[in-house]
């Protein structure tokens, strides 16, 4: 009897640990880093028909594809849940204010400009300056997801800015994806994709009882208007999000955009993401690499990720204090700033996804790009381990 209530509370504590781990902000970087290692594996072995079966050639039409789906469809949803966090902290959060946003605003610029120009110094006038955009962004879910795991090493007020930056980087990213790389430009999709636009920012004055359907089916009818169009479809949910009211937080239960950011996050971190993953590191290591001819685009991009993205955060976050147009957060050291700035080296889902855009039906130049992502996301989570465990040791010895 006594084994058998031992066993029972055993169980039990295994299921509890079980929902903390799938209920941490650690596990959907737990979940992309999983998926990819499955893409790489089924890539690499016999099963690689059946992978790229399943995603490429299982078509609806000439040329919509699993692959496409994910890509087009799914990541406008993941823009949306995105772009309706990105609205509320402009109106209510930590965007709200100049003081309150300027430091990872700032940092987030410095952050995309130095590796636009380490990567531009060594891919400048070849075919691969194209790819600037790759090490330009962070992944929200994994750096979020490397952090809590580096959480008692790491000082916590910054988990904030760390977000925040993301958030901005994702803002940024977005725009420079609508300007830089839509391509087959048609101008009666784009004027479609106006017109429903500006219905959708008409919607809350007609809208009174609040409902949200009318804004799905909008939402619906301008991703195809904007997929039509050539600009990137996934644009369209940017544009849903931020044509969603927004509520002060009294009034939440009301609130649309707090709805949509909620009952989607989910799906976005946990189903969305993973399947992005699963379809876009799928790179056959042993495929036609010719790194003798590819490395520019390589070292750009790592280089970029690596180095590009904490020293330029650092340095436009110092100069902007130093000038007094912005203010470190409290209580934080330089250091501090230095440790959760690698963190952003960690581009993995907006960097894949500009790199399967700048290089699309390019197969070597997509594998090196992809290659270079990864590569430059592990770099990146060693050297946040190595700096935290350094710091964590000379605070101990203080």
């Amino acid at each position: 009897m006594i084994n058998v209530i031992v066993g029972a509370s055993v169980m039990e504590n295994n299921k509890r640990k079980n929902k903390n781990i799938i209920g941490s902000e650690a596990f959907p970087g737990i979940l992309l880093l999983a998926t990819t290692i499955l893409a790489l594996i089924l890539a690499n072995t016999p099963l690689d028909k059946f992978y790229n079966y399943i995603l490429y050639d299982l078509k609806v039409g000439e040329e919509f594809n699993l692959h496409l789906f994910i890509n087009d469809f799914l990541m406008a949803i993941f823009f949306l849940v995105v772009g309706c966090e990105i609205k509320r902290e402009l109106i209510y959060g930590k965007l709200s204010s100049i003081k309150q946003a300027s430091f990872p605003v700032i940092a987030a610029v410095g952050g995309m400009i130095v590796p636009a120009l380490i990567f531009t110094l060594f891919n400048y006038s070849t075919a691969f300056e194209i790819g600037a955009g790759i090490p330009l962004s962070t992944d929200i879910a994994f750096a979020i997801g490397i952090f809590s795991i580096l959480e008692s090493r790491l000082n916590f007020s910054l988990k904030l800015f760390l977000l925040t930056l993301a958030v901005v980087d994702d803002l940024l990213s977005i725009i420079i994806i609508g300007v830089f790389y839509s391509s087959h430009i048609r101008v009666s999709g784009i004027i479609i994709s106006l017109i429903l636009t500006a219905i959708l920012f008409s919607l809350k004055f007609f809208n009174k009882r609040n409902k949200l359907y009318p804004y799905i089916i909008l939402g619906v009818a301008l991703w195809a208007a904007v997929f039509y169009s050539g600009i990137h479809s996934t644009l369209s949910g940017v544009i849903l999000a931020f044509s969603i009211p927004v509520l002060p937080e009294k009034d939440k239960e009301k609130d649309l955009s707090y709805k949509i950011q909620h009952k989607l996050e989910p799906f976005s971190n946990y189903v969305i993401l993973p399947l992005f993953a699963f379809s876009n590191t799928g790179i056959n290591l042993g495929g036609n690499l010719n790194l003798a001819k590819d490395y520019p685009l390589m070292i750009g991009i790592i280089l970029g990720l690596v180095i590009g993205k904490p020293v330029g955060i650092v340095l436009f976050g110092y100069l902007g204090s130093l000038i007094g147009i912005t203010n470190k957060p409290q209580d934080t050291s330089w250091y501090d700033v230095l440790e959760v700035s690698i963190l952003a080296g960690i581009g993995f889902t907006m960097s894949l996804f500009i790199s399967e855009i700048a290089f699309a039906g390019e197969e070597v130049e997509l594998s090196v790009s992809k290659i270079s992502v990864l590569i430059a996301a592990v770099i990146s989570i060693i050297i946040a381990s190595i700096l935290t465990s350094i710091g964590e040791k000379v605070q101990h010895k203080n």
